[in-house]
């Protein structure tokens, strides 16, 4: 059950009245109400259904070599800090009769990416939804991100990168077939 739009800004009125700021001056009037809007479209995953998103944009093909797609961006929020990760998602899969409509990877990464997460957690669900709605022989999907969390608070650590993977079906039990989604992504 989500809360009423009203009752999060209350909350982040709070939250600023917590941190010694004056949540009726001028620059932050407005802010508590812009705030809740802004995590709700941030958090507007939990909303989303994977069988609406995908709305039978699932095609008869007789394709069965490896489809890929890449660079697919992508802007989630870290579950133990809520601050945001940066990055994108690499999608590979070799289809079995069917193949998914072009912009559905996207939407699939946007929907679970708009939900509080772990990385490693976001890569499996991708990689599930995937083979859930193509029924393919296999799938690999690859996420790198930057996570604010470990860039401006904590260790603070400016370049760090964290890439994380799921194979499964032939990506998993086959070397050669990985191997040719990692060249084919670039990675």
């Amino acid at each position: 059950m989500t809360l009423p739009l009203d009752d999060l800004a209350g909350h982040y009125y709070s939250i600023l009245d917590g941190l010694g700021e004056n949540p009726e001056r001028e620059g932050l009037k407005d802010t508590p109400m812009r705030a809740a809007k802004a995590m709700q479209f941030l958090t507007r995953g939990y909303q989303q259904d994977l069988q609406d998103l995908v709305n039978n944009a699932v095609f008869e093909s007789a394709m069965d070599e490896m489809v890929v797609v890449q660079d697919i961006e992508l802007y989630s929020m870290c579950e133990h800090h809520i601050l945001p990760f940066i990055g994108k998602c690499h999608i590979a899969y070799l289809p079995q009769g069917k193949v998914l409509g072009l912009s559905k990877f996207a939407r699939i990464v946007d929907m679970y990416a708009r939900r509080l997460q772990i990385q490693e957690n976001l890569t499996k669900q991708i990689a599930d939804a995937v083979e859930e709605v193509t029924g393919c022989r296999g799938v690999g999907v690859v996420i790198e991100a930057q996570h604010m969390c470990m860039m401006i608070r904590g260790v603070q650590k400016q370049n760090s990168m964290m890439r994380t993977s799921v194979m499964k079906g032939v990506f998993r039990e086959n070397q050669a077939t990985r191997q040719e989604f990692m060249q084919l992504a670039g990675l």
